[in-house]
C-alpha cells in the first residue's frame, strides 16, 4: 500500500546522536501519521515515536526526552533525531505509516535499518 525507504542508521557510541530519515511513496491513500518502531534483541517490535499530520506526537516512555520525531507533510518524509543514545537502543529501526483519513490502515512498515550503540 505504501513504499517506505529508511536511511541514516549505523554505529554510534553511547551518549552520541544519530538521525534516521524515511521517505514514503507509491501510495494512493492519504498518509495520516508516520513514525518509527524498533525491534531490539529480546523484545517485540514496538512503536517508539509517531507524528500526525497536525504535528501532534507520541513517544514510548523508553525514548521520551531523548528522541524527537519530525515530519514534512509535503514531501511525505519523517525523521527521527536520536540523542543520548544507550546500548539498549541497539536494534532494527522501522519507518511506519498509517494510511487513511483516520490512520485506520497501519502500521505499514519499511524494510528496517540497523542502529548499533556501543558502550
Amino acid at each position: 500500500q505504501v513504499r517506505l525507504v529508511e536511511s541514516g542508521g549505523g554505529l554510534v557510541q553511547a551518549g552520541g546522536s544519530l538521525r534516521l530519515s524515511c521517505a514514503a511513496s507509491e501510495t494512493r491513500f492519504n498518509i495520516h501519521s508516520m513514525g518509527w518502531g524498533r525491534h531490539v534483541p529480546g523484545k517485540q517490535r514496538e512503536l517508539v515515536a509517531r507524528i500526525s499530520t497536525d504535528g501532534s506526537t507520541n513517544y514510548a516512555d523508553s525514548v521520551k526526552g531523548r528522541f524527537t520525531v519530525s515530519r514534512d507533510n509535503a514531501k511525505n518524509t519523517v525523521d527521527l533525531q536520536m540523542s543520548s543514545l544507550k546500548p539498549e537502543d541497539t536494534g532494527i529501526y522501522y519507518c511506519a505509516a498509517y494510511l487513511g483519513d483516520f490512520g485506520q490502515w497501519g502500521p505499514n512498515w519499511g524494510q528496517g535499518i540497523e542502529v548499533t550503540v556501543s558502550s
